[in-house]
């Protein structure tokens, strides 16, 4: 069935136990993330179990074995499949028609065709669940910053909501991630609700200093590497930089992931970078457009995973993090050359 405005924050904070397949799709993926996400806290904050969407097209029974198993420690889980499209289309078709489900599978799919097998289906059945996300413009932009900020236990001026979904680039995604660091910064939950103040985000937000983390990883991704090794001489020693650059870069990366999947699918560049509109500051779209050309879905997935594989390491033992750190961006530079 079709998500209904006016009934999706009760749909997503209080879900219909019936309801076995959600799908979240449309031109703004973040937005559907975001929701997802209030999905996964509606569902008793479940454990998000990910299965590969290449791994359901080869195997469609995989997705409702997967949603009927028990979680082994008992605990809620919920099966998340991203990037999503038609190559799910059977296993969700056979997972609608088992005969029962422990786990709710959330799908998260970028624009799909009227055509669409696997929207037809989430539209149609009495157990599946959809919705479409626009990308916010204008003051419904600064609306939505204004109510994760109230999630976050912030409140969020009209003029400060605008700053934070521009500096965010109308990303959802990073406007949380944004809001979530300014509550810890000012000791501010639901519980405890404070004002934002044009300071911290001068100190903290994401178009402070703090952005020219970003730089490093797209140079490294872009296989500049004469750049690169400029940029790292240039670094602070002591290593403190090392994990919000890994962070930033991983943010890109997770960025790239379900924009090339799209891409990989058949859908044409032009068309996948138009449709993420504002989204996608305007500055950054031949940097983006050259690194979906580089990056295949599978080398991203392999990068992402080298690059959190670093950042848990360093904050869980003693490294050299400049080494580290150094060495790993070096390495994505070569591939990227490649």
């Amino acid at each position: 069935m079709k998500a209904v405005r006016t009934g999706l924050a009760k749909a997503l904070d209080r879900p219909d136990p019936a309801i076995r397949f959600y799908l979240f799709h449309g031109p703004d993926e973040a937005g559907s993330r975001s929701l997802a996400g209030q999905l996964l806290r509606g569902l008793g904050n479940a454990d998000k179990f990910v299965v590969l969407g290449q791994v359901i097209k080869s195997d469609p029974a995989t997705l409702a074995d997967e949603a009927g198993a028990i979680s082994l420690f008992g605990g809620k889980r919920a099966i998340w499949v991203e990037p999503a499209g038609d190559e799910i289309a059977e296993g969700v078709a056979a997972l609608l028609e088992a005969p029962a489900s422990e786990s709710s599978v959330i799908a998260v799919a970028g624009s799909l065709r009227k055509t669409s097998a696997l929207l037809k289906l989430a539209e149609t059945h009495p157990a599946a669940w959809s919705h479409i996300s626009y990308v916010p413009e204008g003051r419904d932009l600064e609306r939505i910053v204004i109510d994760l900020g109230r999630e976050q236990g912030l409140r969020v001026s009209p003029d400060l909501a605008r700053r934070i979904a521009s500096a965010a680039a109308g990303n959802q995604a990073i406007a949380l991630q944004e809001l979530a660091k300014f509550a810890l910064y000012l000791g501010a939950d639901t519980d405890n609700a404070r004002d934002l103040d044009p300071d911290t985000v001068d100190i903290l937000g994401a178009d402070s200093a703090e952005a020219d983390l970003m730089r490093i990883g797209d140079l490294a991704l872009a296989g500049r590497m004469d750049l690169l090794l400029d940029e790292l001489g240039r670094l602070p020693h002591g290593g403190s930089e090392a994990v919000p650059i890994l962070r930033a870069l991983q943010r890109r990366l997770l960025m790239l992931a379900p924009l090339r999947a799209r891409i990989e699918r058949g859908e044409r560049v032009d068309a996948v970078m138009t449709s993420m509109g504002k989204a996608l500051f305007w500055k950054d779209k031949p940097l983006i457009e050259r690194l979906l050309s580089v990056w295949p879905a599978e080398r991203l997935s392999e990068a992402a995973s080298r690059v959190a594989s670093l950042e848990r390491q360093i904050m869980l033992r003693p490294l050299a993090d400049e080494a580290a750190l150094g060495e790993t961006l070096v390495t994505l530079a070569r591939a990227a050359r490649r």
